[in-house]
């Protein structure tokens, strides 16, 4: 994902914008696409600020998240569990159905590690 352009470019374009100038012309004298100009405005005048909106999901967010507990249950319960018996177990419990490697994710970011010992024999942390 790309990056906002910096807080005082932003300003300067809509101050240049707001003392009457076109957005177009806002564009060429900064340097930005046209349209980075009209969307800047557009936000301005929606939010007040200048300031970039925040960029991706907001955390928490998804099918997952109301299930976490659950999951971490099962888990800690059958630690050699596999993620592939881990979504055919949330599908038949809860009707959701989550792809084995989004349920890793969601227990990596729950605190859960699977770590693998010298010998070869998986260790849940």
């Amino acid at each position: 994902m790309g990056k906002s352009y910096s807080k005082d470019l932003r300003d300067r374009i809509s101050e240049h914008v707001s003392s009457g100038h076109s957005r177009r012309d806002a564009a060429r004298r900064f340097g930005v696409s046209a349209s980075c100009a009209v969307k800047l405005v557009q936000h301005v005048a929606k939010t007040g600020s200048a300031a970039p909106a925040r960029q991706g999901r907001p955390p928490g967010a998804g099918k997952l998240a109301p299930h976490m507990a659950k999951l971490v249950r099962w888990v800690e319960a059958q630690p050699d569990m596999t993620m592939t018996e881990l979504a055919a177990k949330l599908k038949r419990e809860t009707k959701v159905v989550a792809h084995p490697a989004s349920l890793s994710r969601a227990l990596i970011g729950a605190g859960l590690r699977y770590k693998k010992s010298p010998d070869g024999i998986g260790v849940r942390a």
